[in-house]
């Protein structure tokens, strides 16, 4: 049974998540958070919103715990942890840029003090700007020009709904709201 078909059958159960279920969930996060699935993509036929993906992500929310989460100076009581980044990641981070885990920033963007939710994608070679934020799920292209105080919004629910998408080469002027 692939990954997909696993999440889709623990979404569809009315019992209990069992210990299983939590490693399922947990390596689709962990996909997600590397890149290596994405809530959205395109394809011959335009975009295609991967629902099992979402259903992955809300499946994680009903599993975490509050808890403490410190970071640095900064302490944050949530279900879901921050990304945390290294030279590797070939991302330019900016003190008080937050990316939550699931997210994924591509090598070559840049994080002025903004905030990415669990799920959205931030492709190579684009800027979000200060105080943007970039939605749950919301898709954001390659060479895409974020400005200051953008918000572009996120669609977890319903899963099959299609998230925000900013294709690449895009230029989204300061204090737009995208929905």
């Amino acid at each position: 049974m692939n990954l997909e078909t696993k999440i889709e059958s623990i979404y569809s159960k009315d019992t209990e998540i069992l210990n299983q279920d939590l490693e399922v969930i947990a390596e689709a996060l962990e996909l997600l958070n590397q890149g290596k699935i994405q809530v959205v993509q395109k394809n011959e036929n335009g975009w295609q919103v991967n629902a099992w993906v979402k259903k992955s992500i809300l499946l994680y929310f009903k599993t975490q715990k509050m808890s403490l989460i410190e970071q640095g100076p900064f302490n944050f009581y949530d279900k879901i942890p921050l990304k945390k980044w290294t030279a590797q990641d070939g991302v330019r981070v900016v003190p008080q840029a937050l990316a939550r885990y699931g997210s994924f920033v591509e090598p070559g963007a840049i994080l002025m003090p903004s905030y990415i939710n669990i799920g959205a994608h931030v492709g190579a070679g684009s800027l979000i700007d200060t105080w943007a934020t970039v939605g749950s799920c919301a898709y954001v292209g390659k060479n895409v020009h974020i400005s200051g105080g953008v918000g572009l919004g996120g669609v977890l629910e319903p899963p099959q709904a299609d998230p925000v998408i900013i294709e690449d080469d895009a230029f989204i002027g300061s204090r737009c709201v995208v929905v």
